[in-house]
C-alpha cells in the first residue's frame, strides 16, 4: 500500500528519528519502574519519581506551546532530546555505578519531564508542516504505526535488560535513542510558516486558552481525559509493575503485557491509515471501551496473564487510532500559527493532575489495597468515558479538511 505521506523527506526523517526514540520511550518505563523497585521495594517511591517526571510537564507545557508557536518548532524538539540524552545517560551512569539514589533518580526526571513540556506541543504542530494537508491523517497514523512498532520492541527490550544487564543499561539505551532523534530533526529542511505577530507571553496565552476554549468538542474531550489520566492511568503505570512482580512472574511479565499492547497499537495505526470514520471522536472513545477496563478488572484479580495481554492487545488498538482521530482533528481545526499554543492546553488538560494521581496511587492502594484500586480504576474508564459521548459537540464533531500545499521546503 503505497504511503503519500512518506513521499515528502522531511517527514520520512521525522518518521524514522520519532520511531527510534520511541523504541527508547518503550524501554525506559521497564528500566525505571525496576530501577526504583529495586532500590527500595516500595510502589510509593515509584509514584514519587513519575510523579517527579510529570509534574513538569504540567508546569512547563504552556510555555512550551508559546515558544514552539514563536521558535521553529523543529529547533525545540531537537533541544529537547538532547537535554533528554543527557538526562537519561546520567541516569544510566548513577545505576550501573551502584550509587543511585531514590531523589537522585527523581531529580533527573524532573528534568526530563521539563524538556518533554517543550517537546509535545512542538511535535503537534510540526506534524502538518511535513506534508500536504490531505495526507495528515496518513501522517498522524504512520508516526503511529512507527511509535507503536517501537512499544512492541522497545518493552522487550526493556524487560531483557533489567533481567540481564540491568536497568541502568535500559536507561542508557534511551538515552541513545534521544541522539538519533536529534540527529534525525538536524537533518531536516522545513520552509518556514507564517508566525503570529509577537505579544507579552501573558497576552499568547491568553489567545491560547480562548482558542481552546471556544470548540467545545476539545475542552470536554480534554477535561474527561484529564480525569482518565488520574484516576485509571495513573493507578496502572504505578501499581502495574506490583502485579507482575507479585503475581505473574516479575518484569518480563510487565514487558510482555506492555509489547502486546504495542502490537495492538501498530495494528491500531495501519487500520488509522485509511480508516476515517464520519465522527472520529465518538468512535475514538467508544474504540477505548474495548480492553482497557478489563484489563485493569484481570489486573485486580492478580492475573491469568493470558487474558490480561489479550485485553492489552484490545486497548493498544483503541489509543492508537483515538490518538489519530484525535491529532487528525487538532491539527485541521487550529490554524498553524496558534496550534502549539491550543495544543499546550490540551496536554495541560491531559496531564494536569497526573502527577497527583502517580503520587496518590501507592498510598490508596496501601489504604485499600492494590485490586480494590485497580477495579475502582475500571469502573472510572467506563463512566467517564460515557459522560463524555452525552455531549453533543463530541459525540457529533466531524471534521473536513481543508486543501493546500505542501508547505516543505526540500524534496528528496
Amino acid at each position: 500500500m503505497r504511503s503519500e505521506a512518506l513521499s515528502h523527506r522531511s517527514f520520512r526523517l521525522l518518521f524514522v528519528g520519532q520511531g527510534v526514540s520511541s523504541i527508547g520511550d518503550g524501554i525506559a518505563p521497564v528500566a525505571l519502574a525496576f530501577a526504583v523497585l529495586d532500590l527500595t521495594g516500595s510502589v510509593k517511591d515509584l509514584g514519587l519519581v513519575l510523579a517527579a517526571q510529570s509534574l513538569p510537564l504540567v508546569l512547563l507545557v504552556l510555555a512550551g506551546g508559546v515558544w514552539s508557536d514563536r521558535l521553529s518548532r523543529q529547533s525545540v524538539m531537537l533541544y529537547s532530546d538532547l537535554i533528554r540524552t543527557g538526562v537519561q545517560g546520567a541516569s544510566a551512569a548513577l545505576l550501573l555505578a551502584g550509587t543511585a539514589h531514590v531523589w537522585e533518580l527523581a531529580s533527573l526526571q524532573a528534568v526530563y519531564g521539563a524538556a518533554r513540556a517543550f517537546f509535545g506541543p512542538a511535535s503537534t504542530g510540526l506534524v502538518p508542516q511535513t506534508v500536504a494537508a490531505d495526507h495528515v491523517q496518513q501522517a498522524n497514523a504512520l508516526m503511529g504505526i512507527s511509535e507503536n512498532l517501537a512499544e512492541v520492541i522497545g518493552p522487550a527490550l526493556g524487560g531483557v535488560f533489567v533481567v540481564t544487564a540491568g536497568a541502568g543499561w535500559g536507561l542508557a539505551a534511551d538515552a541513545a535513542a534521544f541522539l538519533v532523534s536529534a540527529t534525525s530533526l538536524g537533518m531536516m529542511r522545513l520552509a518556514p510558516i507564517a508566525l503570529p505577530r509577537r505579544r507579552r507571553t501573558i497576552a499568547e496565552l491568553r489567545e491560547g486558552w480562548q482558542a481552546f476554549r471556544s470548540r467545545t468538542w476539545l475542552w470536554t474531550s480534554v477535561a474527561s481525559l484529564t480525569l482518565i489520566m488520574t484516576m485509571v492511568t495513573a493507578p496502572l503505570i504505578v501499581l502495574g509493575p506490583e502485579v507482575a512482580k507479585v503475581h505473574l512472574g516479575g518484569a518480563g511479565a510487565w514487558a510482555a503485557i506492555l509489547t502486546t499492547s504495542g502490537v495492538g497499537a501498530m495494528i491500531g495505526g495501519a487500520v488509522g491509515l485509511r480508516w476515517r470514520p464520519r465522527y472520529p471522536i465518538r468512535c475514538g472513545f467508544l474504540l477505548c471501551l474495548m480492553g482497557e477496563p478489563a484489563m485493569l478488572l484481570l489486573l485486580g484479580h492478580g492475573g491469568p496473564l493470558a487474558p490480561i495481554i489479550g485485553f492489552a492487545l484490545l486497548s493498544g488498538l483503541a489509543g492508537t487510532l483515538f490518538n489519530v482521530f484525535w491529532f487528525t482533528a487538532v491539527q485541521r481545526e487550529v490554524p498553524a500559527g496558534e496550534l502549539s499554543r491550543v495544543s499546550s492546553w490540551d496536554h495541560l488538560g491531559t496531564y494536569a493532575l497526573k502527577p497527583i494521581g502517580l503520587v496518590l496511587a501507592g498510598p490508596i492502594a496501601v489504604a485499600i489495597g492494590i485490586s480494590t484500586t485497580l477495579y475502582s480504576a475500571a469502573a472510572l474508564v467506563v463512566l467517564l468515558t460515557l459522560a463524555v459521548l452525552a455531549m453533543p459537540a463530541v459525540r457529533n464533531f466531524t471534521s473536513t479538511p481543508a486543501p493546500s500545499p505542501t508547505p516543505e521546503a526540500v524534496e528528496a
